[in-house]
């Protein structure tokens, strides 16, 4: 099954990097390009024209390596959809924003309708059909928590906040999609783990998913790393962010995703604490949120930022293994 996996994450990532080869002139003769915000960074100005909406490739490659390689069951099939899901949504957005040149693109309602939408869909056929037990599982303590009727908030929230918080750690070239590939393989390795013992389906499809996840990222990289060629946008973003919660919900690792996602977390929440901050005292912690900028207007390179971001999601991918392992 391991050297299985190797395969698909080997083919996967070679179909990530033709594709891209072929889409990319596309999307530039499409016009598909990055809109800058004005009150961003000055010198992310230059950035403004590249081709955005690069997550379609992505997300072709991964459907083309899920269904080469991956078992075919349920558990491939739910993670498909919250992936894919998110991803029509994320490319509904771009659209508007890229083709349409409406800067903000979809409003936040639209948005949250749409995620409230898969992820009712998902638990219900993860609970009903998959039989997946509403429990939160506590690391370590190794301590099972009937949720009941509440493990459908908590996984709302689970998917809104994944899909979010990737989404804006998508700021930086190269940074959600390194930052995005070490989470992926932490799954695929947490999958093949929890399938070798449970004999899990959903298991056993989160280790080729991870692995597949984690090749098209590394392949994307290849045209985003520093100076990017292109821009993922929110077809990309939004799709990782539904496969991170879709894994971690399969897997019953729900606490993990916020160890290996920790990158993410950060990101997200100090965009919360900045406005909240502003709203209520008037008073701006960070320099500028997301909190990769703040670094940035502190002085940091770019490519520096990248490189130190990506060190620690590796370090904290690290960390949700180990913790995987673990118990009292």
């Amino acid at each position: 099954m391991i050297y299985h996996i190797l395969l698909a994450f080997v083919v996967t990532f070679i179909i990530t990097v033709v594709l891209g080869k072929i889409a990319i002139p596309m999307l530039r003769s499409l016009h598909a390009q990055q809109s800058i915000r004005e009150e961003g960074p000055e010198s992310h100005q230059a950035k403004a024209g590249t081709p955005t909406m690069g997550g379609a490739f992505m997300m072709i490659a991964l459907v083309l390596g899920v269904a080469i390689f991956a078992p075919w069951n349920v558990g491939t099939g739910m993670l498909l959809f919250l992936t894919l899901g998110h991803c029509l949504l994320g490319f509904f957005d771009d659209f508007v924003k890229a083709v349409k040149k409406r800067n903000l693109g979809l409003t936040a309602k639209q948005k949250l309708l749409g995620q409230f939408i898969l992820a009712a869909i998902f638990c219900y056929c993860i609970t009903e059909i998959m039989v997946i037990p509403t429990t939160l599982w506590i690391p370590v303590a190794d301590i099972h928590l009937q949720l009941g009727w509440a493990y459908y908030v908590l996984a709302f929230l689970i998917i809104v906040g994944a899909t979010n918080a990737v989404n804006l750690t998508d700021g930086l070239d190269g940074l959600a999609s390194g930052t995005s590939a070490v989470a992926a393989i932490a799954f695929s390795v947490i999958g093949l783990m929890a399938a070798s013992t449970t004999n899990s389906t959903g298991a056993e499809s989160v280790a080729y998913f991870g692995a597949i996840v984690a090749a098209v990222c590394l392949g994307f990289l290849v045209y985003n790393v520093n100076p990017a060629k292109v821009f993922m946008g929110d077809t990309g973003s939004l799709a990782l962010g539904g496969a991170f919660a879709a894994m971690a919900i399969l897997t019953k690792t729900e606490l993990l995703l916020v160890v290996i996602g920790g990158i993410f977390v950060m990101e997200a929440l100090s965009v919360i604490i900045q406005v909240i901050s502003f709203k209520t005292r008037g008073v701006r912690v960070f320099k500028m949120s997301p909190i990769h900028h703040h670094f940035e207007l502190s002085g940091w390179a770019e490519q520096t930022v990248v490189n130190r971001f990506w060190f620690g999601g590796a370090v904290l991918a690290v960390i949700g293994v180990v913790l995987a392992t673990i118990t009292l």
